[in-house]
């Protein structure tokens, strides 16, 4: 049986590149996703084997996508593409439970191999990747850690995306005192008291693009 492949890719021929790439390999596609929500609903309708997630998706960031896989669907692996190779972004991502962390400049020739091994129980990293960050996470060490619950992720990623508070909430279904307590306490933790700051910080964060 083929190894069933959900697509998350903000950008649509982006993802229908590499939909053409996996399925000339064998692989089944079974749903593409242009934001972080509807990938997390698509992975939790088709229980796929894998998840390939950029880091950078709207509504929700790729690293939380990869936070609700577990719960949605605890047999999918998930393979996050992403330009960033530094030990902070690569320890978060394997903290939220990522099994393949692939640098887009080397996805053509990695994907494919990074989805058989995935799916063997293995974790693949590309070749160019930081191993300051797997060396401090078999550690169990720490780098920089991200001090936000899951809750504040979203509402500082929609925050960054330049979402009113009121937006925010409908978007989270929440009520609009709740989302602006979110960014109060947000603001608190982070030491930041701007909104251009938190967008600084979402940016370092990978959870938008610059």
């Amino acid at each position: 049986m083929a190894i069933r492949i959900v697509m998350a890719e903000d950008h649509q021929i982006v993802r229908q590149g590499f939909k053409a790439l996996l399925e000339q390999e064998g692989f089944d596609v079974v749903g593409e996703a242009g934001d972080g929500h509807e990938a997390v609903r698509l992975i939790e309708k088709h229980k796929p084997d894998v998840a390939i997630v950029d880091i950078a998706m709207p509504l929700l960031n790729g690293i939380d996508v990869a936070r609700e896989v577990p719960r949605v669907s605890p047999d999918t692996r998930t393979i996050l593409l992403t330009m960033h190779t530094d030990s902070s972004y690569i320890l978060e991502a394997l903290r939220a439970g990522v099994t393949g962390y692939l640098v887009k400049t080397r996805a053509v020739e990695d994907l494919t191999k990074a989805i058989r091994e995935v799916c063997r129980g293995a974790v693949y990293l590309s070749s160019n990747v930081s191993r300051e960050a797997v060396d401090a996470y078999l550690a169990n060490g720490d780098v920089d850690p991200n001090p936000l619950t899951a809750r504040e992720r979203q509402v500082l990623q929609l925050v960054a995306e330049g979402r009113s508070t009121k937006e925010v909430a409908g978007v989270l279904g929440i009520s609009v005192k709740t989302a602006e307590s979110h960014r109060c306490r947000i603001m608190r933790k982070l030491g930041i008291h701007q909104t251009a700051g938190l967008v600084r910080f979402a940016i370092r964060q990978g959870m938008i693009s610059a």
